[in-house]
């Protein structure tokens, strides 16, 4: 009876132990963060790309051997610099927003798939990203709000998954205009770009 039971144990200890494989190996949680090189396309702003940062969550859907998907809740902060002569372009702006500093922080969420490159360790990651701004708004002078409070980009970048750690590398275009029109007038479309690289856990 005690072999009996001992058998049975050890059966049940290995069907659990085999569907919680299965079961991570289809559902994976993880966090990650890192950095944000990032910039504000648009005439009147600094060209290149500054120090921000981002911090996350995520949640990997294996649908089918090679194949899946994949979505994250960021923030994430993106720094820009007007130039010399900002007031000058726009209207409703005034000089002491001149050479002046930006800070935009966005609640972004990617839906990107997962598309195995010749190893389940190696992944190539497109999609698409919707964002809606948290940061203030109103940052220049007169303008009531210089910023639209949304936007949405595309993704493409590599994901390395360890066993526990992930590495992360993707560039992130913005598709829309995130000047508001109606307080910040002139023609030049402002768009998002970043280069985010980050890392993680996977649990």
């Amino acid at each position: 009876m005690k072999k009996l039971f001992f058998a049975a144990a050890l059966l049940t200890m290995t069907a659990v132990t085999a569907v919680n494989a299965q079961t991570t190996k289809f559902l994976r949680f993880g966090i990650k963060g890192g950095a944000n090189l990032g910039k504000l396309d648009g005439t009147g702003f600094q060209d290149g790309f500054k120090l921000g940062y981002h911090l996350g969550g995520f949640a990997q859907l294996n649908l089918v051997k090679g194949f899946g998907v994949q979505g994250e809740v960021i923030f994430s902060s993106i720094k820009t610099e007007t130039t010399d002569n900002f007031s000058d372009i726009y209207k409703n702006v005034s000089t002491s927003d001149n050479r002046k500093k930006v800070n935009l922080n966005y609640l972004s969420i990617p839906l990107l798939a997962n598309i195995d490159l010749g190893t389940p360790r190696l992944k190539l990651q497109v999609g698409p990203q919707f964002g809606a701004m948290v940061s203030d708004r109103k940052v220049f002078g007169a303008a009531n709000e210089a910023f639209k409070g949304g936007e949405i980009s595309g993704v493409a970048g590599l994901w390395l998954q360890l066993p526990i750690v992930n590495v992360s590398a993707r560039y992130i275009i913005g598709f829309n205009d995130v000047k508001n029109a109606e307080s910040v007038t002139n023609t030049s479309n402002w768009k998002n770009q970043s280069i985010q690289l980050g890392v993680g856990v996977s649990f």
